[in-house]
């Protein structure tokens, strides 16, 4: 079989790392310091954490959506990234590092205002022992074990085709990742929905939407592939990369992020509409903050340029064939992902007694993003130095880096 010595990482990404951690390091050390300082900025800290958490670990799982897709479809753009694809699903212990404070602040009752609601409240008396600090912790657990069992059987069938000796043998490895991830697909959409729920949407407990959990399986979906071209484009000017990516291959990124800019809007708009429709108080209560001041001109920032930009671009042919024009416009979305999650989590009701609407953004909304994607982007380049950047051994590689070559 193959050389794959010659498919390690570039030295650069030992620096990238260094980096990463410090600024990870030192934004952490910044809200660890506000929360202690400032008591009464312990909630406020916990809701941006739990922003940065929202948005990192859905590059974690969307990506790992993406790796048991690309089995299931065979395209070239899997074979040449599945690599980044693994290394992002791998930084899955630090992101349950990451959960840690979130867990720490339900169980203290500093996060979520359901932990506060008296026991013969409505919807404390309808979901029973399903709003309990322990049986939300125990559900995260699950959600975790989930991930990681899907993680952990396909690294190691991927590690496993690194080995292999013969070509029959890489070839019967692909055959059992793809069947495993036919079934795998489905539970990952179930679990993204499950914990969706949980994480998010439970921060207002009176409101409820059966649409809720697809929304993040769209915009996990799309943070995931947007990571994946940033990553792609920049190691497509390094050995060795540089001798397997192609045009086709961005052409084919370009293409699946087109996809999930429509689905996610799609999604946004149904919720709305069936809500507007439905004009029931208990679900058109949650859009009503959301409408108005700084809110509604966020709302109004998601609709053009989580949208409809990115959507006007991608249209164009020749754009998605150029790896650093789309790796732009994917660091471009991503900033509009955090948006999205702070339009999400930030006017949600609190536990301090805050006028309705009047929910301020604070800085820490956007220090915690940072200091979380410090850590995670410093685990992230840990584990792609880890292994070969491409699947040498895969019986497809040879012809999925041909594809990227064509015109």
């Amino acid at each position: 079989m193959k050389n794959l010595a010659r498919y390690y990482g570039p030295e650069n990404i030992k620096s990238w790392r260094t980096l990463a951690l410090a600024v990870g390091a030192i934004g952490s050390l910044i809200m660890l310091g506000w929360a202690l300082v400032v008591p009464a900025q312990r909630e406020q800290a916990l809701r941006s954490w739990l922003i940065g958490f929202v948005f990192w670990a859905g590059i974690t799982f969307g990506s790992l959506g993406f790796l048991m897709l690309q089995y299931l479809i065979s395209g070239a753009w899997g074979v040449v990234g599945r690599r980044v694809i693994e290394a992002a699903t791998r930084t899955l212990p630090i992101v349950v590092i990451l959960f840690i404070p979130i867990a720490l602040g339900v169980y203290a009752g500093t996060v979520y205002t359901w932990t506060h609601l008296p026991p013969d409240e409505h919807t404390m008396l309808q979901r029973g022992i399903f709003m309990t600090w322990w049986a939300w912790i125990a559900r995260s657990v699950i959600y975790f074990a989930l991930f990681g069992t899907m993680i952990g059987f396909l690294n190691k069938w991927s590690n496993d085709q690194d080995r292999t000796s013969s070509a029959e043998e890489a070839a019967n490895l692909l055959v059992r990742s793809s069947r495993f991830s036919g079934p795998g697909v489905i539970i990952w959409s179930l679990v993204v929905s499950f914990a969706a729920v949980d994480w998010v949407m439970m921060l207002d407990p009176h409101f409820s939407s059966t649409i809720f959990g697809m929304l993040f399986i769209a915009g996990w979906g799309l943070s995931g592939i947007c990571f994946i071209v940033i990553i792609q484009a920049i190691l497509s000017e390094l050995p060795p990369m540089n001798r397997v990516l192609g045009k086709r291959h961005f052409h084919d990124y370009g293409k699946l992020m087109l996809t999930f800019v429509m689905l996610w809007a799609y999604l946004n708009f149904a919720q709305y509409l069936i809500i507007w429709s439905g004009n029931l108080p208990e679900e058109a209560v949650w859009f009503v903050p959301r409408e108005e001041g700084v809110w509604g001109w966020i709302g109004v920032i998601l609709i053009f340029f989580h949208f409809a930009f990115p959507f006007l671009v991608l249209l164009k042919q020749d754009f998605k064939r150029k790896a650093l024009r789309l790796a732009v416009l994917a660091v471009f979305i991503l900033v509009m992902r955090i948006f999205d999650m702070l339009y999400l989590i930030a006017p949600s009701p609190r536990i301090t007694d805050l006028p309705h609407g009047s929910f301020p953004i604070s800085p820490m909304d956007f220090i915690a993003p940072i200091a979380v994607g410090g850590i995670w982007l410093w685990f992230f380049f840990g584990q792609l130095l880890a292994r070969p950047m491409v699947p040498a051994n895969d019986p497809y590689f040879e012809s999925a880096v041909e594809h990227g070559k064509g015109h």
